[in-house]
């Protein structure tokens, strides 16, 4: 089992750039796959990137490309999810997932979940 931790949400102006952090407890991060969700008012809780357990494999939402980067740090037990040129469509709680994959894409093999760091974009 692991227990996530997000932070590094807050109010930004559009364009502007907010990095969110996910510490994970336990010894076997580097066995999950890890993915940044995000939900807003009222719409589903949808996959924003995903990086598989080494780091070496990624997946980003259309939405986000080219501005979204998701990485980890093994050592650090931490997956990271850097995000440029806000939009106020990317305003929204923004959550960490870790699934016991080697890497994935596909929401209902995430188990393990952190409480969400709100993320809103003004115009």
């Amino acid at each position: 089992q692991v227990q996530l931790v997000e932070s590094g949400g807050g109010l930004v102006q559009a364009g502007g750039s907010l990095r969110l952090s996910c510490a994970a407890s336990g010894r076997t991060f580097s066995s999950y796959a890890m993915g940044w969700f995000r939900q807003a008012p009222g719409l589903e809780r949808e996959l924003v990137g995903a990086i598989s357990r080494s780091g070496g494999s990624k997946y980003y939402a259309d939405s986000v490309k080219g501005r979204f980067t998701i990485s980890r740090d093994n050592a650090k037990n931490t997956v990271y999810l850097q995000m440029n040129s806000l939009k106020p469509e990317d305003t929204a709680v923004y959550y960490c997932a870790a699934a016991p994959t080697g890497f994935d894409t596909v929401k209902l093999q995430y188990l393990y979940w952190g409480q969400g760091t709100q993320v809103t974009v003004s115009s």
